[in-house]
């Protein structure tokens, strides 16, 4: 669908990026202020305007509780406006709060009880990470998990004419070696040359198998932004050549890249049975290394592994909940790893992208097929509901700390204090915005 959007002439290009932006946005902040909203209510606190996007209003309709829902047309965030509130940054309208009655103030958010407005602020964080555990869910049941035997699972189409191995072979061992697990076939495999010999069991009968090449340059997945992405590489992609020189491994695949210092390289593929040649410039980037630290490599972007994979089988329902929360943790733990790199200067931050980067992120994720662009509506789900929680003022997580506060001294902040904090938070938050943005254009 989206490769039909982007070849309409003179607009199809723009609309292939914004309007997967526009989804994943609209689900992902509608999830976060659905969170705000029903955790208000439920605690009978009464939501005034509920808004998906900002600026002026393209749709409304009021409900039967009195709520005015909203679609705003800038489509960077919404907003919860409970009564009590001066706007939709939960900063309270104080003439607005001493002019009600007891009942009236019972109803609003500055006259809640104070666990009752920390509950309300802390659901909207909390449904992001709800939304991203219910995303893996999905995926989890969808695929499946891997079997624990060294059992071959699909071949990609891309190599199948490649190899002898056929889904559903029991591989028992490697040049004599034997393997009883998956991961001990994996190992076995990254410490082998080519050729292999393999001993499998297929169908109940025992076979030995000579396979040339388990680790040609097959593609895993294709960073978004990365020159193979803007090259129209796609995972499941088989690179046969690059720069007219063949591509055994993924070792000389890395070579030649690393060769190439920025000039333009032209890659043949094999994209299941069509060969496809496509140019590309590789960047310069930081560059994860094995010791955690980061390096300035020429990159194109793809990860490469075997093509091989393991059988999978349905996955019971403690075991997919708990593997969907250890990936929404995973996520959670490389973004703080990311921050401190930032921080300790090992990434520079231009690595930061804005709604520009993330509009073209969503657009290119989408061209990869549903799967990665559900996955990263879960990465996307899990950043907003952690940023979030950051102690900045007019954040989530700076609500929280001022009912903290509240929570300690047992008053509620001066009104000046909190006035000249939230306007010092949204000009922190403008401020990195605004970088994040100039970082987007001039990667243009």
């Amino acid at each position: 669908m989206i490769e039909l959007i982007s070849n309409i002439p003179l607009i199809g290009g723009f609309l292939a990026t914004v309007l997967p932006f526009v989804v994943v946005i609209g689900i992902v902040v509608f999830i976060h202020e659905f969170g705000h909203y029903i955790v208000g209510r439920w605690c009978g606190i009464h939501a005034e305007v509920f808004s998906l996007g900002f600026g002026k209003e393209l749709y409304a309709r009021t409900d039967s509780r009195g709520t005015r829902w909203r679609i705003g047309a800038l489509p960077l965030g919404g907003y919860v406006k409970f009564l009590g509130d001066a706007d939709g940054s939960s900063r309270p309208d104080r003439n607005s709060v001493e002019g009600m009655d007891a009942a009236t103030l019972a109803r609003s958010f500055p006259g809640a009880a104070l666990w009752k407005r920390a509950l309300t602020v802390l659901a909207g964080p909390v449904a992001n990470f709800i939304l991203t555990i219910v995303i893996y869910l999905g995926l989890i049941f969808w695929s499946g998990v891997a079997v624990d035997e060294a059992r071959i699972g699909e071949i990609p189409a891309s190599v199948a004419g490649e190899t002898p191995l056929m889904q559903g072979d029991l591989v028992t061992a490697v040049n004599g070696e034997p393997v009883a697990t998956f991961g001990d076939l994996a190992r076995a495999v990254s410490e082998s040359t080519a050729p292999v010999e393999l001993d499998v069991i297929r169908d109940g009968q025992d076979l030995s198998l000579d396979v040339t090449n388990l680790r040609p340059p097959y593609v895993a997945g294709v960073r978004p932004l990365s020159a193979a992405s803007r090259a129209g590489i796609r995972a499941g992609d088989l690179l046969l050549t690059a720069d007219g020189q063949d591509l055994p491994d993924i070792t000389r695949l890395q070579e030649i890249v690393q060769g190439s210092e920025g000039e333009p390289l032209e890659i043949v593929l094999r994209r299941d049975a069509q060969t496809l040649t496509v140019e590309m410039i590789p960047t310069e980037e930081d560059v994860p290394q094995p010791d955690g630290s980061f390096a300035r490599q020429v990159i194109i972007g793809v990860s490469v592994s075997t093509y091989l994979q393991p059988q999978v089988r349905a996955a019971g329902p403690v075991e997919a909940v708990t593997l969907a929360v250890d990936r929404t943790i995973n996520i959670v733990t490389g973004t703080f790893d990311g921050i401190g790199q930032m921080i300790s200067g090992n990434v520079s931050p231009t690595n930061l992208q804005g709604p520009v980067g993330i509009a073209q992120v969503s657009g290119e994720t989408a061209g990869q097929g549903l799967t990665n662009f559900i996955m990263l509506i879960a990465l996307i789900s899990t950043a907003i509901g952690l940023m979030n929680l950051f102690p900045i003022p007019v954040l989530d997580g700076g609500h929280l700390v001022f009912y903290a506060i509240e929570a300690v001294t047992g008053r509620v902040p001066s009104g000046k204090w909190v006035d000249f904090a939230m306007a010092l938070g949204l000009a922190m938050v403008l401020s990195l915005m605004l970088f994040a943005t100039y970082n987007d254009i001039t990667r243009l």
